[in-house]
C-alpha cells in the first residue's frame, strides 16, 4: 500500500556520521510504521525501498560529505511493507569547529506532478543498475539532465515547485 503525507507534515531525522538514527519525530515513526526504539540505532537505511536507485544515494553521499546539502526525491519503504515518498532535504550537521558530527534531514510531500516524471526516471535507473551497476544509472540521469540542459539541483528543486 502507498502511504501519503499530509500538506502540513515534515519528517525530521539525525543520524551520526555512519548513517545511524540518533533522532526521529514522531511523523517520521508514523509513517515508517516502526517503533522510536526499533529506529534509534538503526542505519537509517531500514526505511530503503528496493526501487530507489543506488545513484540517488551515491550522489546525496557525496554531497554531505562534501558539507553540501542535497534535495532529492525519495521512496521508502515501511515495517509492514508499505512505502511512502518524500522530498527530501539532508544537510550536514557540524560542531563549533566545523566538522561534521552528523547528518539532518528534512522530508516534506512530494509534488505529484513531480512524481509522474521522478517515477519513470527512477524505474529506468533501477532496470539499468541491475545490469550495469551505479554507473548506468548515472548515465541515465546524466543523459536527462542533459537533454534538459540543467543541474541535478535545478532540475529537481524546479520539479517541485
Amino acid at each position: 500500500m502507498l502511504r501519503e503525507m499530509s500538506e502540513n507534515d515534515f519528517i525530521v531525522s539525525k543520524t551520526d556520521t555512519k548513517g545511524r538514527l540518533t533522532y526521529v519525530n514522531k511523523i517520521f515513526i508514523e509513517m515508517a510504521e516502526y517503533t522510536e526504539a526499533e529506529l534509534l540505532g538503526k542505519p537509517h537505511n531500514i526505511v530503503r525501498h528496493p526501487d530507489m536507485p543506488k545513484t540517488v544515494f551515491k550522489l546525496l553521499w557525496e554531497r554531505i560529505q562534501n558539507k553540501q546539502e542535497i534535495f532529492a526525491y525519495v521512496i521508502n519503504k515501511t515495517k509492514n511493507d508499505n512505502a511512502y515518498w518524500v522530498y527530501a532535504n539532508v544537510t550536514a550537521s557540524f560542531d563549533t569547529r566545523g566538522n561534521i558530527i552528523g547528518y539532518y534531514s528534512v522530508r516534506r510531500k512530494p509534488n505529484p506532478e513531480a512524481l509522474a516524471l521522478i517515477k519513470p526516471l527512477y524505474e529506468q535507473m533501477v532496470q539499468a543498475e541491475r545490469s550495469g551497476g551505479i554507473a548506468a544509472g548515472e548515465k541515465i540521469l546524466d543523459d536527462l539532465l542533459h537533454k534538459e540542459g540543467v543541474s541535478y539541483d535545478e532540475f529537481i528543486i524546479s520539479i517541485q515547485k
